[in-house]
């Protein structure tokens, strides 16, 4: 393992570090005050010579006089160095977040649908809030520290040897005991640090699902549950963090421990030395003072190998995101609007490798502004063979053409604009309705179009009674409008695009009956000259589809119009008496 970890955060530091490159100006600064920090530490150290040996023992009246001038401006200067170097450097570890958060975040907009199909929410999440921050504390703190206090304790020791040489020597022996122990100790720390990001996401991820599915916990009951459930993920990250702790105090206390035999052994030949009148009063205590200046530079070397690693592993984490691959985007093909024939051409596919087919060996045509209707029972693959359309997913055999032009020939951008979709679980940002019904690449169209896109929508119905009207926030995920509010802005966003391609996925399966034959009327003038596939549990939604296709386990088993379903008394059939019966 051990040979391993060290080139590896050579490799991810060493990519984190090109975040950094582009503020050279700014790192200069902080190189420059630290580098001055470094020196006034220990200028401090050398004047106790003078000041023991020309003052308080020779007693001149001349050093009397400057050394506390020279004291004085030596914290000046100690001051102004410490403010350059925070400042810059938190500058910088600031922008080299902002930097890493936003090119996960953009990554999060053009990674594939099925990235997240395996992934939860709470440590994506996790990645983007709380990794980066260890890795903004490794910019920040492994950088001040370790360049500072290496500078430091190489100032330290240009005095220890201007004092007195012989006694260096001793020092010396203990620098390769603790950089061994700097070493070992980065182990630990990288393995536990890799833990405790992984449980923090399993924090995040159950305080997601609690707050998201209140309403749920609430009704059934869940409180002891879901109490149990954090308690034992976050019992999880406590220990990981005690575990990280005691393997840091222990570097701590070792490290402490060398060094303590070290200046024993120091204070014995110095005062060997004193006698022998090889070492002034002066020099000792202005060695002794360059000595312990370095004590603590060396142990928060030793700490800071553990945010080292934090910030390594965070990174490292960041990194397998932003390599992930992007949807595929290689096709050239590009018009403003489609004619919207559509065509699936012996179609198959499946979640993964090993999985059955979701769908196989679908073959069907839809004309250019015709309506094709899909139906079949739950899990049948009716809303997975919508989704390849606008290539969510990417088919695994055969082929989708619009136009008799493959999809995978279009580009993503030509593709998509010229596909609308009202899917049955309606997403909706925490922002204004209206913002909501202009989303994205709708926000040119003008205030005309928007309204009377809502209005056929009937969107208008509820805000004109509301005191914001458009302007009125809906929350998280719409949670404070009703569902049917929730579906008619999602059906006057589908209707503001006026794409030529128009996916309805259980578009009106939260809507009441009064507002679902409001809506169905608007429906039918916007499926009318375009080309429509409707996803509808409720067949006497799809009674006038130009066509109809029965799924099951997958495939097409029937075909036809209304008229010719119900007559062949077979699927469709029995799916139609027995929603008649439940009627």
């Amino acid at each position: 393992m051990s040979k391993r970890i060290g080139p590896e955060v050579r490799v991810v530091y060493g990519r984190l570090w090109q975040y950094v490159t582009p503020h050279k100006l700014v790192g200069f600064i902080a190189v420059v005050g630290m580098t001055a920090t470094a020196v006034v530490e220990a200028s401090l150290a050398y004047l106790l010579q003078p000041l023991m040996d020309d003052t308080l023992v020779a007693k001149q009246v001349e050093s009397g006089r400057w050394i506390p001038l020279a004291f004085m401006v030596i914290f000046m200067l100690r001051g102004l160095s410490g403010f350059a170097t925070e400042a810059s450097l938190g500058w910088i570890g600031r922008s080299v977040i902002s930097d890493l958060r936003r090119q996960v975040f953009n990554k999060f907009l053009t990674l594939p649908v099925k990235f997240f199909d395996g992934q939860a929410a709470g440590p994506l999440l996790s990645r983007l809030t709380y990794n980066v921050e260890m890795v903004a504390e490794s910019v920040t703190s492994v950088v001040t520290i370790g360049v500072r206090d290496i500078l430091t304790v190489v100032a330290a020791i240009g005095v220890m040897l201007y004092q007195s040489p012989s006694l260096t020597v001793f020092v010396a022996i203990l620098i390769p005991i603790v950089g061994a122990l700097v070493w070992l100790l980065g182990i630990a720390f990288r393995r536990y640090s890799n833990r405790i990001q992984d449980t923090v996401g399993e924090v995040t991820q159950v305080t997601d699902e609690i707050i998201r599915g209140n309403s749920v916990v609430k009704a059934f009951g869940g409180y002891e549950y879901e109490r149990d459930r954090l308690a034992a993920v976050d019992e999880r990250n406590r220990k990981q963090n005690l575990k990280l702790i005691r393997v840091r105090s222990m570097g701590v206390a070792v490290t402490q421990m060398v060094f303590g035999f070290g200046i024993a052994l120091v204070i014995f030949m110095a005062g060997k030395q004193s006698i022998e009148g090889v070492l002034s009063p002066g020099q000792f205590i202005s060695f002794f003072s360059a000595m312990t200046l370095m004590l603590q530079p060396v142990r928060r070397i030793t700490n800071v190998n553990a945010t080292l690693q934090r910030g390594v592993a965070g990174a490292d984490s960041l990194f397998m995101i932003i390599d992930e691959k992007d949807e595929s985007d290689t096709g050239t093909h590009e018009i403003e609007r489609v004619r919207g024939r559509v065509r699936f051409d012996n179609v198959g596919f499946s979640y993964g490798d090993e999985d059955s087919p979701v769908v196989e060996n679908i073959t069907v045509s839809i004309g250019a502004g015709k309506t094709l209707a899909i139906v079949g029972h739950s899990g049948s693959g009716k809303s997975t063979l919508v989704s390849l359309l606008p290539r969510f997913y990417e088919f695994d055999s055969g082929d989708i053409l619009i136009d008799d032009v493959s999809i995978r020939d279009f580009t993503l951008a030509s593709l998509r604009n010229n596909i609308s979709l009202v899917s049955q679980d309606v997403i909706l940002f925490n922002d204004t309705i209206r913002n909501n019904l202009a989303y994205g690449q709708l926000r040119s169209y003008s205030e005309e179009e928007l309204m009377k896109a809502a209005e056929a929508a009937h969107v208008l119905d509820f805000t004109n009674e509301l005191p914001r009207g458009l302007e009125t926030m809906v929350g998280d995920r719409g949670v404070l409008l009703s569902g049917g509010q929730r579906q008619r802005i999602a059906i006057g966003r589908a209707l503001l695009k006026n794409a030529p391609v128009l996916i309805l996925d259980e578009a009106t399966s939260s809507l009441d009956t009064q507002s679902e034959r409001r809506i169905q009327d608007a429906l039918n003038v916007l499926m009318k000259d375009r080309t429509t596939l409707v996803i509808a549990h409720r067949l006497s939604t799809v009674e006038k589809a130009d066509q109809i296709v029965v799924l099951d386990a997958g495939k097409i088993v029937e075909s036809g119009t209304h008229a010719e379903l119900v007559a062949q008394e077979g699927h469709y059939a029995a799916l139609y008496r027995m929603q008649f019966s439940d009627a």
